[in-house]
């Protein structure tokens, strides 16, 4: 009677805890969508000093953006050469595409936080209102998908650890 009990509370857990997210995301894509049309263009004088700044932050955002994309693009073509070494191999490994999902979700964790780094540079020198919104989002929805990821990579290495660990030793 009491795993009865139990069993609806994780469920309302797991229900809380994909609602909540859900919710955040759509009320942040609802408040940037609202101000978006309110942003009146201003120009304002930049000194010498502010224009060198933003050219150089430019900069090391866009190498931040090709960092992130030269990790992320190497992890997918390791992972597609690794796939067919497994697949044609005489070997067969039931956890070996689980390995290489694990790794895949490592390294894209890795990029999405290049990727975040390249955001929070781009707004870093003389931000508007809605450059900060806009990052907030950005950041906030990349921080999400990185909380998932990781989550998951966490429930995938219980699960080899624990088949490894139930496998008979020879």
């Amino acid at each position: 009677m009491n795993w009865e009990r139990r069993k609806p509370d994780s469920s309302r857990e797991t229900i809380a805890s994909l609602m909540f997210p859900l919710a955040l995301i759509l009320g942040l894509v609802l408040l940037l969508s609202l101000d978006a049309g309110q942003t009146s263009p201003e120009t304002i004088e930049s000194s010498p000093l502010e224009t060198w700044l933003k050219l150089i932050v430019s900069y090391l955002a866009a190498g931040a953006e090709v960092a992130a994309a030269i990790v992320i693009g190497a992890a997918v073509v390791r992972g597609i050469v690794s796939y067919v070494r497994q697949a044609f191999s005489r070997r067969q490994h039931l956890d070996a595409t689980e390995g290489i999902r694990l790794q895949m979700g490592r390294v894209l964790a890795l990029g999405l936080e290049f990727a975040v780094a390249s955001d929070i540079l781009r707004t870093a020198v003389a931000p508007t209102r809605q450059d900060i919104l806009n990052l907030g989002a950005i950041v906030l929805l990349r921080t999400l998908l990185n909380h998932f990821l990781e989550r998951e990579i966490q429930q995938g290495e219980q699960n080899r650890m624990s088949e490894q660990s139930a496998q008979p030793r020879v």
